[in-house]
């Protein structure tokens, strides 16, 4: 069997097709086409081998990430700067089997990452459920465990599993809370310890930092898993014709 690729290239679905048709691109912002939907985003084309596609950025404070489902779903923010790339392009992004790589670092020069393999979000309908399989390592630890298989939670969408608490309202962020969290990257962003400020409403990595260190910079993205067979995360795989 030979499995032929063919891209689209006026249409590359993300950041892994935009280097297979040039693979002198730069790390920077560049069009793709999730879902068929035209969206700027940050290609990370240099770490661990590039062609990850960055679907969420915090790095400087610019950006309010204190948003509504609306927002939420179809992004906000900049490419070349703070954004949410949007959980509408995220679910297709994902309708590939895909890892997941988080890199964070902290106000003295110190980085980290945590990284997931099979990582994919349900559809509107599924409340944008996250799902991995599991955590691959690096050295942030892991702190998104217990997030796993829980619906997006914002200010006027309360889908998170705590009985008494509206998660997104007291930790100030649109995220896939459950009781109510171990990471809070689109939290309020704050300068180092937060001591002093409500209990881990910052920019939390838990496992690195504890839930009273607000990171300065922080980016979730994405790159497809060499395929392994069809199933749930391989369904409409647009780029592989098989002969």
């Amino acid at each position: 069997m030979t499995i032929t690729l063919t891209i689209n290239s006026s249409q590359p679905r993300d950041c892994h097709d935009v280097y297979l048709l040039d693979n002198n691109r730069p790390s920077g912002v560049h069009t793709i086409y999730p879902g068929g939907t035209a969206v700027r985003v940050y290609c990370d084309m240099d770490t661990d081998g590039g062609k990850w596609t960055v679907f969420q950025r915090r790095m400087d404070g610019t950006e309010l990430f204190v948003r509504r489902w609306e927002e939420y779903k179809r992004g906000f923010g900049t490419a070349d700067g703070e954004y949410w790339l949007g959980l509408e392009s995220l679910y297709h992004l994902t309708e590939k089997r895909s890892d997941l790589r988080v890199d964070m670092e902290d106000f003295d020069g110190n980085s980290a990452y945590a990284q997931y393999s099979n990582f994919y979000i349900g559809s509107e309908d599924q409340g944008y459920a996250l799902h991995f399989d599991q955590f691959t390592g690096g050295g942030a630890g892991d702190s998104l465990s217990i997030h796993n298989g829980q619906r997006f939670s914002t200010l006027d969408r309360e889908q998170d599993i705590h009985s008494s608490v509206h998660c997104a309202r007291l930790f100030l962020g649109g995220y896939w809370y459950s009781y109510c969290h171990a990471s809070n990257p689109n939290g309020v962003y704050l300068w180092g310890d937060s001591t002093g400020s409500p209990s881990s409403v910052g920019v939390v990595w838990q496992h690195w930092k504890g839930n009273m260190y607000s990171l300065k910079s922080i980016s979730m993205k994405v790159r497809p898993q060499p395929r392994r067979g069809a199933g749930r995360t391989d369904r409409q795989i647009d780029s592989l014709s098989e002969a």
